[in-house]
């Protein structure tokens, strides 16, 4: 027969009492973090030349995605259906664990500017 014993009988022997609940739960958490620690992001695809609705479907929807326009004109982007991606960062490959993205777009029918 196997013996435990109480919270303070096992104090008083320099021992800690733990239940299954936080056995359980201090091994979920450290294959938590491990996980956690060594999870990567998805890598920035390829969005230049492309639409802007591409981008929106592409990127993972927790993705910040910071947007403007390019052409000089300074104008706000309102509907992403009617522009075009010219300019990424990051670039292509890079991991995005939380980072944001910044594309910068101008009208579909418009001509990219010269990087």
């Amino acid at each position: 027969m196997v013996r435990g014993c109480g919270a303070r009988e096992c104090a008083s022997r320099g021992r800690i009492a733990l239940t299954a609940g936080a056995v359980l739960a201090a091994t979920a958490l450290s294959v938590t973090t491990a996980v956690a620690a060594g999870a990567a992001g998805p890598p920035m695809p390829e969005l230049t030349g492309k639409p802007l609705m591409n981008a929106f479907r592409v990127l993972d929807y927790r993705t910040q995605v910071e947007v403007h326009d390019v052409s000089g004109d300074k104008r706000h982007v309102l509907w992403p259906g009617n522009w075009k991606v010219c300019e990424q960062k990051p670039e292509v490959g890079a991991d995005l664990a939380g980072k944001p993205v910044t594309l910068g777009v101008v009208k579909n029918a418009e001509k990219c500017p010269a990087a």
